[in-house]
């Protein structure tokens, strides 16, 4: 199995996310199905059959999420220096519209483009993979060609 990167962040976060769908989320459906098959026949019985439906998603998420940690390389983006690479903070400017933008390079499972986390293997991450500070970047998204300019690269 090929292994998952992911910063420190991601990893707690995916880890918290399974300690609560364990130890709160899981409990509280097994005792909702409970109370729901004490209500009699549970062929007509819509809370059973939405608990046993909440009971499946909630299992199958710990099963994902076991897996991806099983797999998880924990890469610390603050023992990284030089051009572009997974962990890296960059600092991008449009050359058409002069907008700045700041994304972090993160691993899949983690990535959120609102918050600035950018899936490694999106097409500007795999892009910007090897660049350096001042380098300029042509990116081929669905909207059309775009240039970028490296403006700034941080690991923390």
């Amino acid at each position: 199995m090929e292994k998952i990167p992911m910063t420190p962040a991601g990893f707690a976060a995916l880890e918290s996310e399974l300690k609560q769908l364990k130890s709160v989320e899981r409990p509280a459906i097994i005792k909702a199905i409970a109370e729901a098959r004490e209500h009699g026949d549970l062929s007509e019985n819509a809370e059973y059959h939405s608990a046993r439906e909440k009971q499946s998603f909630i299992e199958g998420r710990i099963k994902e999420l076991e897996g991806v940690l099983s797999l998880a390389e924990v890469i610390d983006p603050a023992k990284l220096s030089g051009n572009i690479k997974f962990g890296a903070r960059v600092t991008l400017v449009d050359e058409d519209t002069e907008e700045e933008k700041t994304w972090q390079i993160v691993g899949e499972h983690e990535a959120n483009i609102e918050s600035g986390l950018l899936n490694i293997k999106s097409p500007i991450a795999r892009a910007l993979i090897g660049k350096d500070e001042g380098d300029s970047v042509e990116v081929k998204t669905p909207g059309g060609v775009r240039s970028y300019e490296v403006l700034t690269i941080e690991y923390a």
